[in-house]
C-alpha cells in the first residue's frame, strides 16, 4: 500500500489533471530503467498542491508527482518539484529513509507539465497523531522513530551528498519570512489581521538563536507524522516524503514546525494538543526536544526553550500562509483535492494561534 491510496483510495485521473498516457509511455521506456508497460494511470484523491499519481504496469508500479496542469496559474516558487526530486536522489544511501528516484522530466513539451517517477513504497502512514489502535509503549516507539529521523535530517553531511548548492546561505529566517509573506499576499482571498501583524513582528523580533549562520542542514519544511511511511508491522520508518518544501536551512525552524503537533488541537489540524500524552504512552514536548538535542548536539533543551515561542509564532504564520495559498487555490479551481477547501478554511484560526505565541514570547 502507499501512503495515499490505502487511506484515501485512487480515482480516475480528472479532465484538469489528465495527460497524454502514449507521451508519458513512451519517455518511461526510454528514462526508466526495467519499465515495461501498457501503463495505467490512477490519481492519488490526497494531497492539496502537486498532483500525484499511480502508474501501474504488469510488474511494477510507480508514482509520479507533476506541477499542475498547463491551465493553473502557479505562485512564484511553489510546486518545484525538480527539488523534491533532487533531495531525495541526493539523501539515498543515508539514514533518511527515501523513496528511489527513477527519472526526472523537465521538458513540459512531453505531457504539458515538469513531473518526476519514483518507487512505489510499500508500508502504512498513521494520520491520526494519538496513534488511537496502539499500546502506549507502541506509541512511544513510534515517536521515538520520529525523533531519530528528524534528527538524522538535521545531521546528515549535505554537501557531501551533493546537496551543496540546494538552497541559500545565510539570514535563513528572513528569507522564510518574506517568502511567506509575499506568498501569503498573493494568495489573500479576505483579510486576516493577524497575519499583516505577524508579516510586522516576525523580523523585528529574530532572537539570537535564528541568527546562528553556523547551524545549516536540509529541513524538510514539512516534517510530521503522516509525511512519514512506516513498515507495515514495526515502528520503523521507510520513508519521508512530501519534500515540497525542503531547502537548506536552519535545523530548529524545521524541528520546531514539527513540534507544533504538541500545540495544535485535533480541531484545527493534525495535531496532539491537550490530550493525556502521559495515558498514551507519548513523550512530552520537553523529552521529544531533550531526545533530539540528545542525538543532534545541535542546542540545549534550555536553549530550545529560551526561544521556542518565537518559532512556533513563526512556524504557525508559515502553515497559515500555506493554508492561504490553498484557499486561494479552491477560489481559482485548481485545487487537487476534495479536502482543500476545508484546508483553506483554517488560515485564520492558525493565524490568530500564531499571533496568540508571539505575544507570550519574552512576554
Amino acid at each position: 500500500m502507499s501512503k495515499f491510496d490505502h487511506f484515501v483510495g485512487t480515482k480516475p485521473v480528472s479532465d484538469t489533471h489528465a495527460f497524454d498516457m502514449a507521451a508519458l509511455t513512451a519517455w518511461m521506456q526510454q528514462h526508466v530503467e526495467g519499465f515495461a508497460g501498457p501503463l495505467q494511470a490512477e490519481m492519488f484523491k490526497g494531497g492539496q498542491s502537486n498532483p500525484t499519481y499511480k502508474l501501474v504496469t504488469p510488474g511494477r508500479s510507480y508514482v509520479m508527482r507533476s506541477k499542475p496542469g498547463p491551465v493553473a496559474k502557479l505562485l512564484p516558487s511553489a510546486h518545484a518539484i525538480e527539488r523534491e526530486f533532487k533531495v531525495m536522489r541526493g539523501l539515498a544511501g543515508t539514514q533518511v529513509p527515501v523513496p528511489h528516484m527513477y527519472a526526472l522530466c523537465e521538458d513540459e513539451s512531453v505531457i504539458g507539465r515538469a513531473f518526476y517517477i519514483m518507487e512505489f513504497k510499500e508500508g502504512r502512514v498513521l494520520w491520526d497523531q494519538s496513534l488511537p489502535e496502539m499500546t502506549p509503549t507502541q506509541r512511544g516507539a513510534y515517536y521515538d522513530e520520529l525523533n531519530r529521523v528528524i534528527a538524522a535530517l538535521h545531521t546528515v553531511d549535505f554537501a557531501a551528498q551533493g546537496l551543496a548548492d540546494y538552497g541559500k546561505s545565510g539570514n535563513y529566517f528572513e528569507r522564510q519570512i518574506g517568502r511567506w509573506s509575499k506568498q501569503y499576499v498573493a494568495s489573500i482571498t479576505q483579510p486576516i489581521p493577524e497575519m499583516d501583524k505577524l508579516m510586522a513582528w516576525l523580523p523585528a523580533n529574530l532572537p539570537d538563536s535564528a541568527r546562528d549562520e553556523s547551524k545549516v542542514s536540509i529541513v524538510h519544511g514539512d516534517y510530521r507524522l503522516d509525511n512519514v511511511m512506516f513498515h507495515a508491522t514495526e515502528p520503523r520508518a521507510v520513508a519521508v516524503l512530501d519534500w515540497e518544501l525542503s531547502t537548506l536551512g536552519h535545523p530548529l525552524a524545521d524541528f520546531s514546525y514539527h513540534c507544533m503537533a504538541w500545540h495544535i488541537p485535533s480541531t484545527l489540524g493534525r495535531g496532539i494538543g491537550g490530550l493525556d500524552l502521559a495515558a498514551l504512552g507519548i513523550p512530552s514536548e520537553a523529552e521529544y526536544q531533550r531526545r533530539y538535542c540528545e542525538r543532534t548536539g545541535l542546542a540545549t533543551p534550555e536553549q530550545l526553550q529560551a526561544d521556542w515561542n518565537f518559532y512556533l509564532a513563526y512556524n504557525m504564520f508559515r502553515i497559515a500562509a500555506i493554508l492561504q495559498g490553498i484557499a486561494k487555490r479552491v477560489e481559482a479551481g485548481t485545487a487537487s483535492s476534495a479536502q482543500a477547501k476545508a484546508s483553506g478554511d483554517t488560515a485564520r484560526p492558525m493565524a490568530e494561534l500564531a499571533w496568540s505565541y508571539a505575544q507570550k514570547h519574552r512576554a
